[in-house]
């Protein structure tokens, strides 16, 4: 990976990792790679602080900050071409450069990302900002708590269901469905 700076983390000139691994390890020992796509600073870290606050994370977290950047990732182009896919992508819909409504779009209409979960972080309760997403395929969608402790219980929450309970799609496995037709 690049060590250029594209806007990806106000924490440091690439892509924020929670874990501080760079490479497969994670992967191996059976942790997911999940996606963080955010701005607001002080809500990209009471995502880390809330999913350290567990003790048990052992998966990696990767953040990037601007819609375009989210995009240039997630669809692997330069410099992002040999970049692991995440397992499970956290979107907030109010980002810079390209929205995260944008986002869920393409991710959803994209037959090599389609399969990978989007948990929907936004600060609306509109229903139709609701509705909107969820007719975008998005997995689902959790208003952003204002008080911080909700804010981190939520996040605990959305570990406990999507990294603990749920068995997701790994997104370095193909997702090519092997169907067969037959006349009933």
């Amino acid at each position: 990976m690049s060590s250029q700076s594209h806007n990806l983390s106000p924490f440091n000139r690439n892509i924020s990792r929670l874990d501080g691994h760079n490479d497969d390890s994670t992967r191996a020992s059976g942790s997911i790679s999940i996606l963080l796509i955010e701005d607001n600073p002080g809500d990209i870290e009471l995502t880390r602080e809330a999913l350290l606050e567990t003790g048990r994370l052992t998966n990696q977290l990767d953040v990037i900050t601007d819609g375009e950047t989210a995009l240039d990732y997630l669809l692997q182009r330069e410099p992002y071409s040999s970049t692991n896919l995440p397992d499970l992508i956290l979107l907030d819909l109010n980002l810079p450069k390209v929205s995260g409504r944008e986002i869920l779009a393409q991710v959803k209409a994209d037959e090599n990302l389609r399969c990978i979960p989007i948990i929907v972080l936004s600060s609306s309760e509109a229903s139709r900002d609701i509705q909107e997403t969820y007719q975008l395929h998005a997995n689902c969608f959790i208003t952003k708590p204002v008080q911080l402790q909700d804010f981190l219980n939520v996040i605990q929450m959305i570990e406990t269901f999507w990294i603990n309970i749920v068995a997701l799609p790994r997104a370095d496995q193909s997702a090519t469905p092997n169907f067969q037709e037959s006349e009933v």
